[in-house]
């Protein structure tokens, strides 16, 4: 994801796990793909994203928590949503219970208020909630729409968590309402096919596709490594 060429370029990540070292390159990681979204969200913009990947396993949950921790330093009041309504992993990663959430909203059980979680002064969480029989009519039904109109006067920051595009059409309900998509690919896993596959998707539904982030990559480890060695003692804890 670059700032200055073209909206959809590619930001290397850090792996996930494995190597010394790799708990810097991730924190400055998602400080440059902070960098680049700001720059690419302009002032008229609601900020609010939709992240999502091609297939299953490239990372997509792990990256919308550390992107939403990363805002989050920055003073901003952000909110994470948990759209994946058929896997949902982030109330998992927050160590939150999932008793309510998105969906317990959406049907009219809960407000807002009675089911968001505070993580710190600056982010909160919605999780998914009870898993309902019809994920895509819910995200994209009136209720939706409402409850986003409402939470872009309260937020400045807004990411939703969605499931893979190739897999279900959930993230593509979603992400029109947005301000665009941000597609999680991972090194040695994710195809051309694949990519080529969701952005055409993306393209095809009308969303703005705003870049691609790469997650996985050691080669971006390695040159972390010889500029700034081992021993860096900061990052997201339990996020990661």
């Amino acid at each position: 994801m670059s700032s200055h060429d073209s909206e959809q370029q590619i930001v290397q990540a850090a792996p996930e796990e494995g190597e010394k070292g790799a708990t810097f390159t991730v924190v400055e990681s998602y400080k440059k793909i902070r960098t680049n979204l700001r720059f690419l969200l302009t002032a008229g913009d609601r900020k609010i994203l939709t992240i999502s990947s091609s297939v299953q396993a490239e990372g997509k949950s792990t990256t919308s928590v550390n992107t939403a921790v990363a805002f989050s330093q920055l003073g901003a009041r952000v909110l994470l949503i948990d759209a994946d309504l058929r896997r949902p992993t982030i109330y998992k990663k927050m160590r939150i219970s999932n008793s309510k959430g998105l969906t317990s909203v959406l049907v009219g059980f809960s407000t807002f208020a009675e089911t968001v979680h505070q993580v710190n002064p600056y982010l909160d969480v919605l999780v998914s909630g009870p898993t309902p029989p019809n994920p895509s009519e819910l995200l994209g039904s009136d209720a939706m729409a409402r409850l986003l109109d409402d939470l872009a006067t309260r937020y400045d920051y807004i990411f939703i968590d969605t499931p893979p595009i190739n897999l279900v059409s959930d993230a593509l309900v979603l992400a029109p309402r947005t301000s665009g998509i941000v597609l999680v690919l991972k090194a040695d896993l994710t195809t051309h096919d694949q990519f080529k596959k969701a952005v055409d998707s993306v393209k095809f539904s009308g969303a703005r596709l705003l870049g691609a982030i790469l997650n996985g990559s050691k080669e971006a480890t390695r040159q972390y490594k010889r500029k700034y060695g081992y021993g860096y003692g900061y990052g997201y804890g339990s996020y990661e």
